[in-house]
């Protein structure tokens, strides 16, 4: 067993053994009945079709990791499809604060169709209803706001989380003010987790500047300490030594997605999901 394996497989054990232990509550969608557990939030039944990344994405190891606790104020930078918040929400929204983090829209979309845009301004404003029917969490809980539309939340969250998003704002140059925004609304001591797809510290330029969907650890590090944030721990959680970030097509020819269809599926699906970097930041205070 390589190194890296018997520090993910130590790391793994450690950190699930302290997030099975940590009592969250968690709404069942159809039973309406409360989860006390981690554990009875990644076995709900809302959760049906997301088990099956759980042997890559690692999610009570990854949130233990990051230090969260139900009674934090969380956002959640770039929510997506939901696969992380059908396990934050839950975890987070009853007895503390979850709020969803989006990209200022126009800035992200800038060069777009103003209709695209404006669905996905729609959708932010929706996200909080997505989340109560995926989840059965009230949707007066959960904020849904633009972080250029968090004037007022300036100090006020205990933590920021962020999974395989960073790329997409590299690739549109909108890094550093992202992260200067993380900074602004986060307390002091206050905390950045983060996991994201990993490049080789050797490869080429061209290739990790985020249309591949692979960054180097050492450039997201430098990334964040640009912006006044320490470096507090890093983590081989999410680490697969099988990808070898490369790949004809970027991380998207990787499962889930296997963006060549059933053109060499059988050999993608070997490699499982991303080799990933897992970083915690901490804003000085």
């Amino acid at each position: 067993m390589k190194l890296r394996q018997i520090a993910t497989l130590l790391c793994s054990t450690a950190c699930l053994a302290l997030a099975m232990g940590q009592p969250v509550h968690a709404g069942h969608h159809e039973s309406g009945e409360h989860a006390t557990s981690m554990e009875d939030i990644l076995a709900a039944d809302f959760r049906d079709k997301d088990r099956a990344r759980d042997a890559y994405r690692h999610p009570a190891e990854t949130l233990a990791f990051f230090g969260l606790k139900p009674t934090m104020a969380v956002g959640e930078y770039g929510p997506g499809g939901g696969w992380y918040t059908r396990v934050i929400a839950p975890m987070i929204a009853p007895t503390g604060k979850y709020v969803a983090l989006h990209a200022d829209m126009e800035r992200y979309n800038a060069g777009e169709p103003a209709e695209r845009t404006a669905k996905r301004k729609q959708s932010i404003i929706d996200f909080p209803a997505k989340v109560s029917d995926w989840t059965g969490v009230d949707a007066d809980a959960i904020t849904s706001v633009e972080l250029d539309d968090t004037k007022d939340m300036d100090g006020a969250l205990d933590a920021i989380v962020m999974f395989r998003g960073l790329h997409g704002l590299a690739r549109k140059d909108l890094t550093d003010e992202t992260i200067a925004h993380f900074y602004r609304v986060l307390k002091s001591g206050g905390m950045v987790g983060m996991v994201q797809h990993r490049a080789d510290e050797d490869a080429a330029y061209d290739y990790t500047r985020g249309h591949n969907g692979y960054l180097k650890q050492s450039e997201v590090i430098a990334m964040f300490e640009s912006e006044g944030f320490a470096l507090v721990k890093t983590s081989e959680i999410n680490a697969n030594e099988n990808d070898s970030a490369n790949w004809d097509g970027g991380v998207w020819s990787l499962p889930p997605t296997l963006r060549h269809g059933d053109k060499d599926k059988a050999k993608y699906q070997a490699v499982g999901e991303s080799d990933r970097m897992t970083l915690v930041f901490r804003k000085p205070g």
